[in-house]
């Protein structure tokens, strides 16, 4: 798959049944953000990682791009009647060298207002006047190679529907979380994240999720192969340095991967984006020489809270496992998939919001292994070394829809849910 670099932004719309004049010029302030996640289709897709609705989900990282051709579209549907005052259209490098604006009533039978626009890729403001429902941009003639491709299409003035307010299911528990439940799938001395391309190349991992991770796997790998998740919807990959007891691997009982808003202000867990499609995260210290080194894995026992929890194996009754919890960082640059480091493009709260380098807020992923031993710590270990050197690695293969239900319907309004996204 290509490379390209992610904009940020805005694109837009104009939604106008009559004569619309259309001049280049700043959006005003006082005007409200109409397309704001409204329902946006498009002529085509260059894959699913890029669909639509990502043209007005309001996150800087993600894009809609279109297949490789000319003619293409994408439209807004801002739900009633709103009067226009300017769009604004953030494109990424792949850009429309000409365009038209189009709007229409019904969705059905279009009026082009503005005709053979000159795309100037980054971010393009045109100022509109005018009213309608359903904004069309149509591009006429690509800049690239490549399709077309908007980080966000958005549309301001004011009327349009009204969202709905969440609504609480009753009786639902006040927790930001949804999860997958990940058995584990296979062991090899393979990494795809740090060593990409090289089998063999690192310390012995535990898989779950995705049944074919290996050191050469790609994002589209893992979306076109089957998972081990409940749900199974989830094709995303989750590993692990193998946990040995003497010389013995012992594997979970399972992986449960819990996705949670909690780490932020209420307000802010309000404003928590999907997951990009293809992200790639690193948490813990592999290279941890003591339990200094690590601040974000502890490991307890299961039904002994009073044993308590240690950044190093602790010794369990007999009758209860041991656990390992890692906490990921939620914080994301916006931009970067991911780092040299594998970690820099990735950071966690201050003071309960996200630092300005890492603005965009994202689902706090919390990994939660039950191993089937007790007693003593002497002959524990991990294949990276003593407890502290715990890790996790995710490479994310959500699909892009389901991933932004989830974080719609159970973070930004604190319900708690279960393997299927629901209350």
């Amino acid at each position: 798959m290509r490379k390209r670099s992610l904009s940020i932004a805005a694109a837009v719309a104009t939604v106008l049944t009559g004569y619309v004049a259309i001049t280049q010029g700043p959006a005003s302030a006082a005007d409200g953000l109409l397309s704001a996640n409204r329902p946006a289709t498009a002529s085509s897709i260059e894959s699913t990682a890029f669909p639509a609705s990502n043209a007005v989900d309001g996150n800087p990282g993600t894009r809609w791009s279109s297949a490789f051709s000319d003619p293409q579209w994408l439209q807004v549907d801002l739900g009633a009647t709103a009067t226009l005052s300017s769009v604004v259209l953030d494109w990424e490098s792949a850009y429309s060298r000409t365009f038209n604006l189009q709007t229409s009533a019904n969705g059905s039978s279009w009026t082009t207002v503005k005709a053979n626009v000159a795309g100037t890729g980054g971010r393009q403001t045109v100022a509109v006047t005018g009213s309608g429902r359903y904004v069309r941009l149509q591009s006429t003639a690509r800049a690239t190679q490549w399709g077309v491709s908007l980080a966000e299409f958005e549309v301001y003035g004011s009327g349009g529907g009204t969202a709905p307010p969440p609504t609480i299911p009753p009786g639902a528990v006040r927790v930001a979380e949804f999860l997958a439940d990940c058995p584990f799938s296979h062991r090899l001395p393979d990494d795809p994240i740090v060593f990409p391309n090289m089998p063999g190349a690192s310390h012995m991992h535990s898989f779950f999720g995705s049944t074919v991770t290996n050191a050469h796997s790609t994002v589209d790998d893992l979306f076109n192969a089957n998972s081990n998740c409940n749900p199974s919807i989830d094709k995303s990959s989750y590993w692990i340095p193998t946990f040995y007891n003497g010389n013995t691997p012992v594997e979970p009982t399972t992986g449960i991967f819990y996705y949670l808003g909690e780490g932020v202000r209420d307000d802010l867990i309000a404003q928590t984006q999907p997951l990009p499609f293809g992200l790639r995260i690193v948490a813990g210290n592999a290279r941890a020489t003591g339990p200094a080194d690590t601040s974000n894995s502890r490991w307890s026992c299961l039904h002994a809270g009073h044993v308590g929890s240690s950044q190093n194996f602790v010794e369990c009754p007999a009758g209860t496992m041991l656990e390992s919890y890692l906490d990921f960082p939620q914080c994301w640059n916006g931009r970067d998939l991911d780092s040299p480091d594998h970690k820099s493009h990735m950071a966690y709260p201050v003071n309960a919001a996200c630092p300005a380098s890492h603005p965009v807020v994202v689902p706090k992923l919390r990994q939660v292994m039950r191993y089937p031993v007790s007693g003593s710590t002497a002959d524990f270990r991990l294949a990276s070394g003593n407890g502290y050197s715990m890790h996790g690695d995710f490479f994310n293969a959500w699909p892009v829809e389901e991933m932004a239900r989830r974080v719609n319907d159970c973070i930004r309004i604190i319900v708690k849910c279960g393997t299927n996204g629901r209350p």
